[in-house]
């Protein structure tokens, strides 16, 4: 996972460019000069001090960008999560934790506890595999949506059960799509660059978190918390 994380944020730092969809799925434009996610952290310029971004082909560009919102939302996820746990380990459980049973043979989500990696530990082998399985299926979905984000289509756009479809530009399943909907362009625009970068400052926390987990101390601001 921190390998996966890596790269994402690899990509996401060296502005990998966003795909236009085309009149016609079988062209693909792309270029740096039409990325999203440059802001007054780079000076209004892609950072990409080795040049990687003009190794790769079209195609792989697209690749780096999808890579980079979906693991830029599955750390958000992770991040919120992160927090709330910990949250509700100092507040000695007054946060809350998701009520209702996670197993058949009586155990509750809320005997897990607050830490995160042994919460993981504790969860049954079945509930791992669900897990997995809803992780598999939105990875098939956004895999097998036509014309694919690598040949004409959006990077980051995830249609399921026809959930996340019309409209222009990447608006992934229904909340984002409720949330945008008839929103002037300059707004839908700025939602797409907030989430970029959200993603990126996330899949930094994230990797922080197993960093100083993994290795004490490496990250002293999270000592004695992970």
């Amino acid at each position: 996972m921190l390998s996966i994380a890596f790269t994402s944020a690899v990509s996401a730092f060296n502005g990998a460019p966003v795909v236009r969809a085309p009149a016609r799925a079988s062209a693909l434009t792309m270029g740096v000069e039409s990325m999203e996610g440059v802001g007054p952290e780079t000076g209004g310029k892609v950072w990409d001090p080795l040049g990687l971004a003009t190794m790769a082909s079209e195609p792989t560009l697209a690749w780096y960008r999808h890579a980079e919102l979906k693991h830029g939302r599955v750390a958000m996820a992770a991040w919120v999560g992160f927090a709330w746990m910990y949250n509700a380990g100092w507040t000695k459980g007054s946060l809350g934790l998701f009520p209702g049973d996670i197993s058949m043979d009586g155990t509750k989500f809320a005997d897990l506890g607050t830490e995160p990696f042994a919460a993981w530990d504790a969860v049954p082998v079945y509930g791992k595999v669900q897990i997995l399985l809803v992780m598999g299926m939105m990875e098939w979905a956004s895999e097998t949506d036509k014309p694919h984000y690598m040949n004409g289509g959006t990077p980051g756009k995830i249609t399921v059960f026809g959930i996340g479809e019309g409209g222009s530009g990447r608006q992934p399943l229904a909340p984002g799509t409720i949330l945008l909907k008839n929103k002037p362009a300059s707004v839908v625009a700025a939602s797409r660059v907030s989430e970029i970068k959200n993603g990126r400052l996330a899949m930094i926390g994230v990797m922080s978190v197993f960093a100083e987990h993994f290795i004490p101390g490496s990250v002293p601001l999270l000592k004695n918390m992970v």
